[in-house]
């Protein structure tokens, strides 16, 4: 009898070491999951440099955003001489979705599908300030188009709505 008397100890002493290495390892990893539901903060870029370049370097009117309040942040920007003269220049609104401004040399229907992720022109277009903008919904992203640029296209597409998407037309300053 007291052969048995132990082997029951030793299962119970088991089976509760292994309870307390998994409590244990619960703790550890509920503890290391980050709890944080919030976006990345973003850095704030200045786009001043590259815009100077791809303006001095490019044939075509450059666009940038001119009086944008200051809760828009430029978080992104790459000028591609070698890439058709491609121009990038990413933002963040102040409801945090992303507006970005795309311009190059690069045959339209192509820069336009890789500019807008996809999306499709529709029938609907929008008179903004001076000039006539095509919508384009159906990608990852919803775009305004612009081809009456001498030289290039101008796409401004992102996740945010087409109000933003229509204040960050508005704003573009072509130079």
């Amino acid at each position: 009898m007291a052969g048995s008397k132990g082997k029951q100890q030793t299962a119970r002493d088991m089976i509760l070491s292994l309870a307390l290495i998994g409590i244990a390892a619960a703790v550890v990893y509920f503890l290391s999951i980050p709890h944080d539901d919030h976006a990345p903060q973003l850095k704030r870029v200045d786009y001043k440099v590259e815009l100077l370049t791809a303006r001095r370097a490019v044939s075509y009117p450059v666009a940038a955003p001119e009086g944008l309040p200051s809760t828009w942040k430029a978080t992104s920007v790459r000028f591609q001489g070698e890439q058709e003269d491609r121009w990038h220049l990413g933002f963040q609104t102040p409801d945090g979705q992303y507006v970005q401004v795309e311009q190059s040399a690069q045959k339209p229907s192509r820069f336009i599908d890789e500019a807008s992720q996809g999306a499709s022109a529709t029938k609907r277009t929008d008179r903004i300030g001076d000039r006539t903008w095509t919508r384009y919904t159906g990608g990852r992203y919803d775009a305004l188009v612009l081809q009456d640029t001498p030289g290039s296209t101008t796409v401004v597409a992102g996740t945010a709505s087409f109000a933003d998407l229509t204040k960050m037309a508005a704003a573009l300053k072509m130079q």
